[in-house]
């Protein structure tokens, strides 16, 4: 199973930290999670204007799951569990993102590094940046335009998610 995700995180740095995660399979399976104990210091006025303001779930949600969507509220080891439980529907999982150099370092740190991600998840990440170069597609595109959902842009890890396996399915149809 593909799974297409994407993470929004407290800045482009070595000590960032989570803030969300959205995740959509390839047969429309929904994961998305707010965490609660990123570090707030690093937060600084982009974050707040591009990412905090586009966080969604209520302050007093933990777990909401219904009709193939899971959607969790908590800190990241309330966040890991149901992550874990959530990938674990498939026996085998390619994680796709759309540049994945800390979305990946953040999903293995979520589970305390890279040799203890779920185990039927394919230790070798993939990216749409990666796969628009290999197929002469600009890896620079706009992804709403080329997955052809234009309008009020939504800096959101689920919206995210959604247009990157809109993006996958429009690149290998």
């Amino acid at each position: 199973m593909r799974v297409f995700w994407d993470c929004e995180f407290t800045g482009l740095h070595q000590k960032t930290t989570l803030i969300s995660i959205g995740c959509v399979s390839e047969d429309g399976e929904q994961f998305y999670a707010e965490l609660t104990d990123y570090d707030q210091s690093q937060v600084d006025e982009w974050i707040k204007r591009n990412v905090i303001t586009q966080l969604v779930l209520p302050d007093d949600l933990n777990v909401q799951a219904s009709e193939g969507k899971v959607a969790i509220r908590g800190e990241r080891a309330f966040v890991r569990k149901h992550l874990e439980m959530w990938l674990t529907q498939w026996p085998a999982v390619e994680m796709w993102s759309d540049c994945l150099a800390y979305d990946w370092v953040l999903f293995c740190d979520l589970f305390g590094g890279a040799l203890k991600i779920p185990g039927n998840v394919y230790y070798i990440p993939f990216d749409l940046a990666t796969l628009f170069k290999v197929k002469g597609i600009d890896p620079d595109v706009s992804r709403s335009s080329f997955a052809l959902m234009e309008g009020d842009y939504v800096h959101n890890a689920l919206w995210d998610a959604q247009m990157i396996r809109v993006c996958y399915e429009r690149v290998i149809a």
